[in-house]
Formats: structure tokens, sequence, C-alpha cells
């Protein structure tokens, strides 16, 4: 890598990607995150390449860049990233880099990712369950049942929600829906918001009424009922459900609005 002292601030791609090669570990972070939020295409090799960068670590000894890096990639969705990804799954020191990566394999789509996320799975070893259940559930991958049942027992609530959520993608089974339903009104506003998102991402209609009368913000309710819309849309639906549906969630979301 070149190492260059300039400053340059980051208001295109190319000083984004020029500040890239600076030293200056802040302004790195911030042009990753740039690219990213503008999903600058051009950016996804140098981004793959940052996946391995040991010029920004924490005394902890955490990868900050590494991990905005796979986040940008997530907002990239490029298939020709998806090796890089996996590769840097197997990166021990850090887990909230590999829940990173497990969340852009996840956006990104790629069936690919789904034999090494089966085996972070069933390797026995600490992992960031919630991010690992969830994109094996996005990815729908079946084969995971067995394996995932166990944590619909967790001590940690926010992986029995992330394991709800996946029985319910695979299975279409209502007491799942309803156990994710049910953290809409739990006392930590943490988990509240995690159900909401869970609900945005299966895209169920019939959640939408309970979203709506959930205690978060309205902000996060107009996020997940848009994210719920566009399931609908993308959905298998005939015409007049399709429609109907629409018109539902254009009042919900236009009586959010008027709140604002």
């Amino acid at each position: 890598m070149t190492v260059t002292t300039s400053a340059e601030p980051v208001l295109s791609a190319e000083s984004a990607i020029a500040a890239l090669q600076g030293n200056d570990n802040q302004l790195r972070y911030y042009a990753a995150w740039w690219l990213g939020k503008h999903q600058i295409q051009v950016a996804g090799e140098v981004l793959c390449d940052l996946l391995h960068d040991d010029g920004y670590r924490t005394v902890q000894g955490g990868y900050p860049l590494r991990r905005q890096a796979a986040r940008a990639l997530g907002q990239l969705k490029q298939v020709e990233a998806v090796p890089a990804l996996v590769d840097a799954l197997w990166c021990e020191e850090d887990l909230q880099f590999r829940e990173a990566v497990i969340q852009a394999l996840s956006a990104i789509g790629d069936r690919r990712a789904v034999v090494p996320l089966l085996h972070l799975l069933r390797s026995g070893e600490p992992q960031p369950y919630e991010a690992l259940i969830e994109a094996l559930g996005q990815l729908q991958v079946q084969e995971a049942l067995s394996d995932v049942k166990p944590f619909l027992q967790d001590s940690s609530e926010r992986i029995q929600c992330a394991a709800a959520r996946y029985y319910y993608q695979m299975t279409q089974q209502p007491q799942y829906l309803e156990r994710i339903i049910q953290n809409l009104n739990h006392i930590n506003p943490y988990l509240r918001w995690a159900a909401v998102f869970d609900l945005g991402a299966i895209g169920h209609l019939e959640a939408a009424q309970a979203i709506l009368q959930a205690n978060i913000a309205n902000s996060l309710k107009l996020l997940n009922l848009k994210r719920i819309l566009e399931a609908v849309l993308e959905s298998d639906r005939s015409t007049t459900e399709k429609q109907k549906a629409t018109q539902i969630l254009f009042q919900a979301i236009d009586g959010l609005l008027l709140q604002l």
C-alpha cells in the first residue's frame, strides 16, 4: 500500500478512494463509510483489500476499518466480493468484524456463503450468533433447522428472537412470528427495536398493525413499514392482493408522516 500524508476531504469517489491509501485512520474509516453509503461500485476491489488491513487496530485487538469495509461491501452487494468476504470469516481476533462480514454476505445473498456459515454455526466456538442465524434465514438455509432449534431457548433474548425469525422464514408457522411480535412490548427498548427490524426483514403484512401499536419511535415504524411494503411488492401475491396490501401500508405510512 502506498502511504500518503494528504488530508484531502472526502467529497467524491476519487477522493474517498485516495483517502483509503493515506495514514489518517479516522479519515480512512470515514472514506470506507462514504463509499458504502453512496454505493460507489468501482470501490469494490479496494474495499475487499481492506478486509485484511493491519494499519488500524485498537488496543483491544479489533479492526475498525475492516469492519467498515465489510459493511460497505454489504451495501454495494457485489457478488464479486463474496470470495474475499468468505475468506475474512476466519479472522478469529475480532468477532465484531466477523459479524460485519456475515451481515455483508447476508445482504449480498450469494449461496456460496452457505457452507462456511454452517461451519461456523456448528463449530461449537463463540460466534456472533444473532447475525449468523439471521443470515441463514435470509439465505433460506433449510438444513440448519436442527442446529438453530436450541437457540430458541438461548439465554440471550436477542438470539431467541433471531432463532424465531429463522424458524418463521423456514416454516411459516405463526407461533414463531408471534414470539417476535411479543417482543414489541418488551420492557427492554433494545429488544423492541430488534423485534421491529426482524418483522421488517420478514416482510409480513399482518405484522404491520403490531408495529404501529408498538412503543417505538415513529422513524423506526416508518423504516420497517417501508421494508414490508417492498416485500409485498416483490412477492408472488396476485395483483388484487398487492393493491389491497399496498393501500393498507400507504395509509399507515401517511398516518405516521403526519405525526412527525
